[in-house]
Parts: structure tokens; C-alpha cells; sequence
């Protein structure tokens, strides 16, 4: 008869999070997606549909800034989901994500922006 391998010395498997958990994860990161879809689509429509400004480069100053945050909202929302995933899995807190804040802020400047240019539009 042949001894069974001697496991002692392996450490413990970590059990996978509740599968809710991990479903509730990955919609988090697809509505990131959405998100990131939705603020690119935006912004390429204002860039290449809305009539000009009166100010040079006005639908750039709005539609740019959006499809740059589209993409990073995209890189980063990855990023969360493996970390929040990971988290999960070492029974550790969730870390904070800083994207509703760089969200928050960058479409507030754009909508500001479109407000300042909306404003002074045919006021030559």
C-alpha cells in the first residue's frame, strides 16, 4: 500500500467568493463598459455631428476629452474588476476605485465647456 502524499505543508486553498458576489462583479464592470462605450460614442458624435462653434476648435474642446475618458474608464474598469475579483477571493476588503470621481469631474468640465461655448455662441 503507498502512503498518501503528505499535504502539510500546502497551504490551504482559498475558496472561491459566493458566486453572487462574482456576478455582481463582472455587471459592475460591464456598466463600466457601457459607460466608457456611451462617453466615446458621445464624444465622437459632438466632434463630427454638432454644427460648429463660433470658437475654433469648440467641438473638440467638448468631444475630446470624453473619448479619452471613454478609454481610460474602459483600461481601468478591467482593472477593478481583477482587483475587486482578487480582493474577493483573499477575504480582503474591496479597494476603492477612484472612476466616479475622474468621471464626475471630467464630464462636468466638458458640460461646462459646451455651457461656455453654448453662451457666447453668435455673440459677434
Amino acid at each position: 500500500m503507498v502512503p498518501a502524499p503528505d499535504d502539510s505543508n500546502q497551504p490551504d486553498p482559498v475558496p472561491a467568493p459566493d458566486v453572487r458576489f462574482s456576478y455582481a462583479n463582472e455587471r459592475t464592470f460591464l456598466a463600466w463598459i457601457r459607460t466608457a462605450l456611451g462617453l466615446i460614442t458621445a464624444g465622437l458624435a459632438i466632434t463630427q455631428l454638432l454644427p460648429p462653434f463660433d470658437v475654433a476648435g469648440g467641438r473638440r474642446l467638448i468631444g475630446l476629452p470624453l473619448i479619452a475618458l471613454g478609454v481610460i474608464v474602459a483600461v481601468f474598469s478591467l482593472h477593478s474588476w481583477r482587483a475587486n475579483e482578487l480582493a474577493m477571493r483573499q477575504r480582503r476588503p474591496l479597494p476603492s476605485s477612484p472612476l466616479p470621481a475622474v468621471v464626475a469631474v471630467v464630464v462636468s468640465l466638458a458640460a461646462f465647456a459646451g455651457l461656455v461655448l453654448a453662451l457666447f455662441e453668435g455673440g459677434r
